[in-house]
């Protein structure tokens, strides 16, 4: 039953996405094109709220359903890991025109040939779980 509570939140999720044009290949485009901020917006809103939560969880010591204690560890601090990681998702996100979430979404909603993006996904997380030992962190 699990299972169900978390495909209603998926699939409200999606909806969400969708109706505020989140998931849309023009809007993406606008962003990286400087003349929009409808999707600044939706990330502006979306880092405040990651924010808020985090900090209401490590404050409040949250339990999940189990009655364990929600540890979120501090990210480790560096530079130059997350401006390379950060480059090579923005540049993909730009070239594709996508992120990974929608990706799902997008299928779902009948883009089928976003299925080859799906599959590069898959493929660029296999060669990262390959060479991640070797990389600098």
């Amino acid at each position: 039953m699990k299972f169900i509570k978390y495909l209603l939140v998926g699939i409200i999720f999606g909806i969400v996405l969708t109706k505020s044009e989140a998931v849309s290949w023009y809007r993406i485009y606008e962003m990286f094109q400087f003349q929009s901020i409808h999707m600044y917006g939706i990330i502006t809103t979306a880092i405040i709220t990651g924010v808020i939560g985090i900090q209401l969880f490590k404050r409040n010591q949250v339990k999940d359903v189990d009655g364990t204690l929600i540890n979120i560890p501090d990210k480790d601090k560096g530079f130059k890991n997350y401006l390379i990681g950060g480059t090579i998702f923005g540049l993909g996100w730009g070239m594709i025109g996508t992120c990974p979430g929608p990706i799902f979404i997008l299928i779902g909603a009948g883009f089928y040939a976003v299925g080859i993006i799906f599959l590069g996904a898959l493929a660029g997380t296999f060669c990262y779980g390959l060479i991640k030992d070797k990389l600098p962190q």
